[in-house]
């Protein structure tokens, strides 16, 4: 059966317009654009894709349950509106360039889409993107801390090294090496996240010092061969519990383990869960219901250990 070009757009409140992007980025792999209506004081969040006939009611019952977990976590979902409508191509595309904008990063760092024309400063590293091919662009509360913190935690006068897990468009990896990071590696479960971070990789003229591979963070081994001055996690809370030892054992003596991916009111079992292990949280961000964290070892901790 053939595939027509649609669009999938969910009418939400503004406060849940992030959590609602997560959802849609989930569910179709690919990084949403949103529209704020200021008079209704609603959010439309939208993704775009060769979707067959018979894919759309399976598409529309997930997306439903999804609005329904949310809910229960107390978000404020309504109207929750799903539509799934045919669009021509061209709006597509257009509809990429409308919505995702240079991200200035301070003096160090530009994200930008592969259109832009802005010029980095002479002090920042560049990191270009497609949103239309990626799983993650810097615009997300979440990824934009995991760039916040890559920047903070670069000392220029240091070798400093990154894993980044789960890494999607390979965003955080790209920028790690930009920003001087070495060495720098990153894994995803997702072949199709594979192959369009290393395209990406390509595309920022990295690919031969940054390979992205296919692994599961539910099956890597439990003691690593390399550990690594900043591990990023940009996961779904639940998970990060479940691997905590595993993300741990992979991060350096001294090092940082940066936290993202989860909503305020998860945070704090997260939290619990690597204070338990003998870590304290450095830096903590808040953004509409996203909350994100980077933790370091205690020292006494590590002296015991």
């Amino acid at each position: 059966m053939s595939k027509l070009l649609r669009s999938i757009s969910i009418t939400t409140s503004l406060s849940a317009e992030d959590a609602v992007g997560v959802l849609l980025e989930l569910e179709r792999g690919q990084t949403p654009s949103s529209f704020a209506d200021a008079v209704t004081r609603l959010a439309t969040v939208s993704v775009y894709g060769e979707i067959a006939t018979r894919d759309v009611p399976g598409i529309k019952r997930r997306l439903r349950e999804g609005l329904q977990a949310l809910a229960a976590d107390g978000i404020d979902v309504a109207p929750a509106r799903i539509q799934v409508k045919k669009v021509p191509a061209r709006d597509w595309s257009e509809s990429w360039k409308r919505h995702f904008k240079p991200l200035d990063l301070g003096p160090r760092l530009l994200v930008k889409p592969t259109w832009s024309r802005r010029a980095p400063k002479k002090s920042q590293a560049l990191v270009v993107l497609d949103p239309g091919l990626s799983f993650g662009t810097g615009q997300h509360a979440t990824t934009r801390f995991c760039l916040e913190q890559l920047v903070a935690l670069r000392d220029p006068q240091s070798a400093q090294s990154m894993l980044d897990v789960g890494t999607g468009s390979g965003i955080l990896a790209i920028a790690a090496v930009k920003l001087g990071y070495q060495p720098v590696s990153a894994f995803d479960f997702d072949p199709d996240c594979v192959r369009v971070a290393n395209e990406n990789t390509e595309l920022n003229g990295v690919a031969e010092i940054l390979k992205v591979t296919q692994d599961d963070i539910t099956q890597v081994p439990k003691k690593p061969k390399q550990r690594y001055s900043v591990v990023c996690a940009n996961l779904i809370y639940d998970l990060l519990i479940a691997e905590r030892d595993r993300l741990l054992a992979r991060v350096a003596p001294g090092g940082s383990l940066v936290l993202a991916g989860i909503l305020e009111t998860q945070f704090n079992l997260v939290r619990k869960a690597f204070e338990q292990a003998g870590w304290q949280m450095l830096a903590s961000k808040v953004d509409k219901e996203w909350r994100s964290g980077t933790f370091s070892e205690k020292v006494s901790s590590r002296k015991q250990g």
